[in-house]
């Protein structure tokens, strides 16, 4: 499997893309579907993975979205954003390679924390497993997000510190441009 940084306007990611939202949309409510579309992947903040097989067959694909950039007083944020895998490709290990990847690359920006957002309902189930098999605690509404009935918020520690502290610092994140 390669994962690798690629642009989510490739006609076989757009098509992963445009199943993921359509599921999305008919999960939630539309005021609870927070997916990126084409054009919020795009934008500058916005780092979009792909994995692949050896012969470039479309596995799934996931993005990493800066809520805060890192400096020299604070470690930056993050927002795992877009995460799918193809149906013919789960159960293959693919969203926890990407999620890995996602991961490595907040932890190489210096991010303090990674957050994100996903549904309490069934369907999410699998999601919600994944991201707690990877270290991921719940957490309130961060950046620009509210409190809503059909939303779960969990965050990752990347400093090694208590995730209470960081959750109280996420929860206080400015969202950005392409959250």
């Amino acid at each position: 499997m390669i994962i690798a940084p690629e642009s989510p306007a490739a006609a076989d990611v757009r098509a992963l893309l445009e199943e993921h939202l359509a599921d999305m949309y008919a999960t939630s409510p539309a005021e609870s579907v927070h997916a990126l579309d084409l054009s919020g992947l795009l934008a500058p903040s916005v780092t979009f993975l792909t994995a692949r097989e050896d012969d470039g067959t479309l596995l799934g694909c996931g993005a990493l979205s800066e809520l805060e950039p890192t400096t020299a007083a604070s470690g930056g944020r993050g927002e795992v954003k877009s995460m799918r895998t193809a149906r013919p490709a789960r159960g293959r290990g693919v969203a926890g390679a990407v999620l890995d990847r996602l991961v490595a690359l907040a932890r190489e920006r210096g991010y303090a924390a990674v957050s994100l957002e996903t549904g309490p309902q069934a369907y999410f189930a699998p999601a919600r497993s994944l991201y707690a098999r990877h270290g991921f605690v719940p957490c309130g509404p961060f950046g620009g997000y509210s409190p809503d009935p059909c939303s779960v918020f969990r965050t990752l520690d990347l400093t090694g510190g208590r995730t209470d502290q960081v959750t109280d610092q996420v929860t206080d994140a400015r969202v950005g441009p392409a959250a």
